[in-house]
């Protein structure tokens, strides 16, 4: 209901294609100007609606990749080979092009250092994308809240921001693919990986989960057997519309 009603309050507006940058083969960042966004918390997300010649419109959902810092408003879009929306942002798209937003949305799945920590963020795929623009305000505000990111993706080709998020406090597990030269880890999300990585249970960390509906509801009940406060576990999923 809450999210309802914000929607009501928010018009759509035009964005300006700056740049678009290649994540990897499917996914591609689209850096925009919106001369009047009026800001956003990091994990918000807008909407995006395109229209036809015919007048058919297609609207998605897509997570803000920026920080509220940064100089420009970022999405990144994984391509979906049968979706409405994603083969022509990711292949179509071209800077000059104008884009028609609708947001920021959302109040829950945001992070801002007056709600502490220590910080776990637990990502699948492209619900990486959020948790990136958790990472940059984290960094451009300077924050003592420690913070972790665990991240899977299916092979080595499938990670998206694989430079910007190497680094400490970030682990990185394949899940279809064990390459050579690869120091990071192999497999699933699952208890062990978590009980090793994560904050303990009575630290009391603020979790955040995003990716693929299966993968958000294993990794939440986990924590929950791991002694994790429900409470301090938010979560985000996406799937096929």
């Amino acid at each position: 209901m809450e999210r309802a009603t914000v929607r009501r309050r928010l018009s759509w507006q035009l964005g300006r294609v700056v740049e678009l940058v290649s994540e990897n083969a499917r996914t591609k960042s689209i850096v925009l100007d919106v001369p009047e966004w009026p800001g956003h918390l990091a994990g918000q997300h807008v909407d995006v609606r395109l229209t036809a010649e015919d007048g058919y419109q297609a609207q998605r959902s897509y997570s803000i990749a920026s920080a509220p810092e940064d100089d420009h408003l970022v999405l990144t879009v994984e391509r979906l080979e049968d979706g409405e929306v994603s083969p022509y942002l990711t292949e179509s798209l071209q800077p000059g092009d104008d884009l028609e937003l609708r947001g920021p949305i959302g109040g829950y799945f945001v992070w801002q250092e007056s709600l502490g920590g220590p910080l776990l963020l637990v990502a699948g795929g492209s619900g990486v994308v959020p948790m990136r623009a958790i990472l940059r305000h984290h960094r451009a505000t300077a924050s003592d809240v420690p913070a972790r990111l665990l991240c899977s993706a299916r092979t080595r080709g499938d990670l998206i921001y694989p430079g910007e998020l190497q680094g400490d406090g970030t682990i990185i597990t394949l899940t279809r693919e064990q390459p050579q030269r690869w120091d990071g880890r192999t497999g699933r999300i699952d208890r062990e990986l978590l009980a090793e990585v994560g904050w303990p249970a009575a630290k009391r960390p603020l979790i955040y989960v995003c990716g693929p509906t299966g993968l958000v509801e294993a990794v939440a009940d986990t924590l929950v057997a791991l002694g994790h406060e429900p409470g301090r576990i938010r979560t985000e999923r996406f799937g096929p519309s």
